[in-house]
């Protein structure tokens, strides 16, 4: 192992961590700094950019952006994978501004958020300056003013968007933007390992319509993409473009030394398992970076830790108002100008610590950091070493910790360190042709041009589908054509980021006057702000007085809680249609499509710091449903009869054996965890079992009234497994061909654990009413994954 430099600040902070926990790391790893490998300026390179380089100290170029000059070059679609801060950039920067410098063309940058939108159109600016190069780059999002627009698309060489905008303002109205996309030779996309799952399925539909514009306006752009580590960049982008692509994947840049610790919060009740919360170990080595002068990013997988984490911190290093504040919260459903004066704050060292999401795992320049702390592992590899990386920057000397949660899929990659420290990032999935996703881009195709006969778009009929929007009165069809005919604006209707549309916003109403504080997506709505829901921002508490539904706003006042809340929500299932099936042990697996209801039924307040629960409330929020895919598994109702006492046992066996299934799927589909979504319940949907903290082990019927398991009639209980997107992403498929092999895996993963009874790292939360059963739910969880497996039960 690489020797580790005493004299480093960061090392010896390190050093200190392994000497105290070491009982608590598992698994380290030490990245040596590593030199840079460099290539020549191109001769041909216009000297305004040659110029503009050397006042920036630039003389020659990195290995792999002279690699991308001569393939942009070359006019090939390319790809280029190298690490964060690993001047990306200048990658498809030099070839751009080189060829608009010599000629008449014109270029649109897509970024998936416009604070990198921000950050590029800065790095373009000073190019611009220290070269005097006369480039005219604009940004065109949302925030572009109304009599900005039109010298946008006239006069712009360089157009930085984001997908969204090129969705719904550009395409629509690609009539407006002929110029433009007259000259267009070049399409960057940034961050393409982003577009996966249901966004990168709109992606792809969204490019299909890009490049039909493109041929209606006679040019045939390249398209260059940038991504972090991902194990198919090659794949996924030819997949989006549907073209030939040439990936880039060898970095030329140095790095900073790095050292990864893995640790696992400490066994503070043996005989359960359960362990200490990663929540109380983020904030112990964040105290430990702090008062060692590191600057450090924080990571959690939610808002509401984020809120919860930043609060703890605020509590000690910003308890002085007087002072400013070293610890901010940086997340989604903040104000643009919020998040804008965070990332400022972060560039120039005003804050020493940033508590975020993934909404700051993108190269967003927010400085110089010493530490990333994971408060739970994120769900894949490739997320974790993008998260990891951004701390380091510029050189630097790093320390990354992954701390571990009690969720079996962190307990199992801690338990288990060669497998994170020697796996290969994911794959990322997309499925352009999922119908739903498919026929929404085809209606908004329709809009901006008629198809003709025999055109292609995608891989399913399109004919058929453009005679149903016929149908539907949205088309009309003359000779070889369909023209759009519907009064409606279709890209409105269309989300790229999910099925369903709408925001709402969160209005503060403390000091009489409404005023606008933030913003909340359709999908995670009724589990936020609820009515009496604790909603939090920059950790400062407010509660949800009244929740507007139809209008789509939630009316908040400021509060001094000492509690916050937590939503509690029941699915129920039913099969549609069984596409296939296979024998499966004492049981079958099956594939299929199915109709999903969820209820969110009530809350629970949760007091900070010890964590207990101090009450809870009802919410009367409408249904949602969704038709997705899903795969699931069934055990002959003789061989369960006799394999378990009382039905109580095996609806604990098939909640437990669920609970490491999804997990345990989620890895082997190198999918996230929230791609999938779980249920115990019936097949003709008669009962559904509750999963949620404070009815474990009910089962409720289609009205969602209470029942006893032993007095149920019909008993044949299945765990679901599916896909957590409308219509489904592809994944219930892959899951059904190996699930012999994730029946063994979470079989293996419980029997494993080293708790007695059952614990959260193995299946799931565990309730007094289980344990005063006799038998304990891991036991049960472990026959019932027997059984499917093909044992005696």
């Amino acid at each position: 192992m690489p020797q580790i430099n005493s004299d480093d600040p960061v090392m010896r902070l390190s050093a200190r961590l392994k000497q105290r926990y070491s009982k608590r790391i598992t698994g380290e790893l030490s990245l040596p700094a590593k030199p840079a490998n460099y290539a020549e300026l191109p001769g041909e390179l216009d000297q305004r950019l040659v110029n503009a380089l050397r006042a920036r100290g630039v003389e020659r170029l990195y290995s792999h952006q002279h690699q991308a000059w001569e393939a942009i070059r070359a006019g090939q679609n390319c790809v280029v994978v190298t690490p964060t801060a690993s001047g990306k950039t200048l990658c498809y920067n030099l070839p751009v501004l080189h060829e608009l410098l010599s000629g008449s063309s014109k270029a649109l940058y897509l970024f998936p958020t416009k604070a990198l939108a921000q950050d590029q159109l800065a790095e373009l600016t000073e190019l611009n300056q220290q070269g005097e190069l006369g480039v005219r780059a604009f940004t065109f999002d949302g925030d572009t003013p109304g009599d900005a627009r039109k010298a946008v698309r006239t006069k712009g060489d360089i157009v930085i968007s984001n997908p969204d905008m090129l969705h719904q303002g550009v395409l629509p109205h690609h009539t407006k933007w002929a110029q433009f996309f007259e000259q267009l030779a070049y399409v960057v996309i940034d961050e393409v390992h982003t577009y996966r799952g249901v966004f990168g399925s709109h992606m792809a539909n969204l490019l299909r319509r890009l490049r039909r514009i493109c041929r209606f306006y006679a040019v045939d752009p390249v398209f260059i993409f940038t991504s972090a580590t991902i194990a198919n960049p090659r794949q996924l982008t030819e997949t989006l473009v549907e073209d030939d692509v040439t990936p880039i994947t060898e970095s030329g840049a140095p790095r900073g030394a790095k050292q990864l610790l893995l640790w696992n919060p400490p066994v503070i009740d043996h005989d359960l398992g359960i362990r200490a919360s990663a929540r109380s170990q983020t904030t112990l080595i964040a105290r430990f970076a702090l008062r060692a002068g590191m600057k450090s990013i924080l990571f959690a997988r939610s808002r509401l830790m984020v809120e919860v984490l930043t609060k703890y911190l605020k509590d000690i290093f910003d308890s002085d108002p007087r002072r400013p504040s070293r610890v901010a919260a940086y997340r989604g459903g903040y104000l643009p100008t919020e998040r804008r004066q965070t990332e400022s704050s972060l560039r120039s060292g005003d804050i020493d610590c940033v508590v975020a999401t993934s909404a700051l795992e993108l190269g967003v320049d927010i400085g110089s950091l010493d530490v990333a702390i994971l408060n739970g592992y994120p769900g894949t590899i490739a997320g974790t070493w993008q998260r990891l990386g951004r701390a380091g920057r510029r050189e630097r000397t790093a320390l990354g910790v992954v701390v571990a949660s009690s969720e079996p899929l962190d307990q199992y990659m801690i338990r288990n360190p060669q497998f994170f420290l020697g796996a290969s990032p994911e794959h990322a999935r997309i499925a352009p042709d999922q119908l739903l996703i498919l026929l929404d881009h085809v209606r908004c195709a329709s809009f901006e041009l008629p198809f003709r006969q025999g055109e292609k778009f995608g891989g399913e009929d399109l004919e058929q589908i453009l005679d149903y929007l016929v149908e539907q009165g949205l088309l009309h069809r003359e000779g070889e054509r369909w023209h759009w005919i519907a009064d409606s604006y279709p890209a409105n209707d269309v989300s790229l980021r999910s099925v369903a549309d709408g925001n709402f916003v969160v209005i503060d109403i403390s000091a009489g006057a409404q005023r606008v504080i933030a913003e909340v997506d359709y999908t995670t709505a009724p589990v936020t702000i609820y009515e009496g829901a604790i909603y939090l921002i920059q950790a400062r508490p407010y509660q949800v007085e009244r929740l507007d539904w139809e209008g789509r706003k939630a009316y908040v006042r400021e509060t001094r809680a000492d509690y916050y809340t937590d939503a509690i929500d029941y699915t129920r299932l039913k099969i549609l249609e069984r596409f296939e099936g296979a024998a499966q042990g004492r049981g079958e697996a099956a594939r299929g499509e199915v109709h999903l209801v969820r209820r969110v039924a009530g809350y629970k307040k949760i007091r900070y710091y010890t964590h207990e629960n101090v009450g809870y409330g009802d919410i009367e929020l409408p249904d949602q449903e969704m038709h997705t895919s899903a795969a699931w598994w069934t055990i002959n109702p003789q061989d369960l009869e006799r394999a378990f006492s009382s039905r109580h046992h095996a609806l604990d066996g098939f909640l437990g054996a669920a609970y490491a299934l999804h997990h345990v799927a989620a890895l082997r589909l190198m999918a996230e965890p929230g791609d999938l979504g779980r249920a115990v319940g019936d097949g003709d949907a008669e009962w559904f079992a509750v999963t949620g903290p404070r009815g474990r082990g009910q089962i409720r019927d289609s009205e969602g009234r209470q029942h006893d398991p032993e007095q149920a009639g019909r008993f044949k209980p299945a765990v679901f497994l599916y896909d957590n997107y409308p219509g489904g992403v592809g994944l219930s498929a892959p899951l059904f061909d190996m699930c012999g092999s994730v029946v063994r895996d979470a079989r293996e993963l419980i029997a494993g654990c080293p708790c007695s009874f059952g614990c959260p790292a193995c299946v799931g939360p565990i309730l007094g009413s289980e344990q005063e059963r006799g038998e304990s739910p891991k036991v049960s969880a472990v026959r019932v994954l027997e059984l499917l497996s093909g044992g005696s039960g």
